[in-house]
């Protein structure tokens, strides 16, 4: 369940969730908020969405995301999240 400020997160960034249908849209996943916030969003939304959901969350989901054998991010993203991340993010390597 997406707290009151994703919710509002994520109807500002509608357009963005273009094949949900408009009722679903407020419960997607953390997981698919990450992706298409990271592949079609702009500087101000990512942003945003690192001060929701903390940048090691979002770091954790693009890394599990990226290492599954079919990825949904285009190669510039991957390529400038993973700089980013490993400049910016504290991941918990186990």
């Amino acid at each position: 369940m997406n707290t009151p400020e994703i919710k509002q997160f994520i109807r500002e960034n509608s357009s963005l969730f273009w094949h949900f249908k408009e009722e679903e849209k407020e419960n997607i996943s953390h997981e698919i908020l990450v992706e298409f916030i990271l592949n079609y969003g702009n500087d101000k939304s990512v942003k945003k969405l690192f001060e929701l959901l903390d940048i090691d969350y979002v770091a954790d989901i693009f890394y599990k995301q990226t290492k599954r054998q079919r990825v949904n991010y285009f190669p510039q993203v991957i390529n400038f999240f993973n700089l980013y991340f490993n400049k910016y993010a504290h991941r918990n390597i186990v």
